[in-house]
């Protein structure tokens, strides 16, 4: 009999990658606040959840892909709300079954989960992904993963299903996060700089393309090529990675270096310039788009 698994939040990233799983044979059960994206994974075999609850119950593993703090809290039934408290995650979950969180989250609302799963005899782990929407449907992401030892024994197979590998870090499941908000900070930092950089040799009168080009050939790296294309061609939708939420990593990743005692100046620089292209309107183009400010 296929694994019972449990997946909630549906929206880029969640649902190619809650599709992977029923290709991956097991069975689901998702949970999203629009029906929309349910509904289509419900043709392909998944089971409709009407609650947070009802999508654990029965599960031996539950997955989140949510957006920020607030909706994990939410989802969880941590949010102080007696209405939806019983509605939540924690209370469908059974005892020994495993939440695994794919979310970028801060690290208050970790460790929070955290204890609140070990008062529920629940386990827990924290695999925040590296990659877009495409690489998620694609079976290419790079997982990170913290947690307890026998946690992760469990979760394996279930994690490898997404990607090209699982980078464990550690027993402690904040410590997911704070390497998956430095790596974004890693990538905030490059787009800021490619813009610069890109915006410089269009005033002499270089082609960006020509200039990408060059630069490709020198670090032979995806990530430039990829993102380098989107701030080259200034073609920042559809969006993969939407900019309101890189706002609120670039502001965990302050937040996180506020709360280790780690100055970060140019974390700071980066925050301002996407709250800057907040301002503009541009929340939903790809977060990309704030280095052509």
């Amino acid at each position: 009999m296929a694994m019972h698994i449990a997946f909630l939040g549906l929206g880029r990233m969640g649902k190619p990658m809650a599709a992977r799983l029923l290709q991956a044979g097991y069975e689901v059960t998702i949970y999203n606040r629009n029906p929309a994206p349910a509904d289509e994974l419900a043709r392909q075999g998944a089971r409709k959840a009407v609650t947070p609850a009802d999508a654990a119950a029965g599960a031996a593993i539950a997955i989140t892909m949510l957006a920020d703090d607030a909706a994990a809290r939410a989802v969880l039934g941590l949010d102080a709300k007696p209405a939806t408290s019983g509605r939540g995650l924690l209370a469908g979950l059974r005892e020994g079954g495993v939440h695994i969180s794919m979310s970028t989250l801060g690290l208050d609302c970790i460790r929070e989960m955290a204890q609140a799963h070990a008062r529920h005899r629940q386990g827990f782990i924290a695999a925040p992904v590296f990659g877009r929407p495409e690489a998620a449907a694609a079976g290419k992401l790079w997982v990170l993963a913290a947690g307890a030892a026998k946690d992760l024994e469990i979760c394996r197979p279930v994690l490898r299903a997404f990607g090209q590998g699982v980078l464990e870090v550690g027993d402690d499941p904040a410590a997911a996060n704070v390497v998956k908000i430095a790596g974004n900070f890693t990538l905030a930092a490059m787009l800021e700089t490619l813009g610069e950089a890109m915006a410089l040799v269009r005033q002499a009168g270089i082609a960006p393309a020509q200039f990408l080009d060059i630069i490709q050939r020198i670090y032979q790296s995806p990530v430039y090529q990829n993102y380098g294309t989107l701030i080259a061609e200034q073609r920042f939708e559809p969006a993969g990675f939407i900019l309101r939420l890189g706002l609120k990593d670039a502001s965990l990743t302050c937040q996180t270096a506020g709360q280790l005692g780690q100055m970060m100046p140019l974390a700071g620089l980066v925050r301002d310039r996407l709250q800057s292209a907040m301002e503009r309107g541009w929340g939903e183009k790809d977060w990309s788009a704030f280095s052509s400010q």
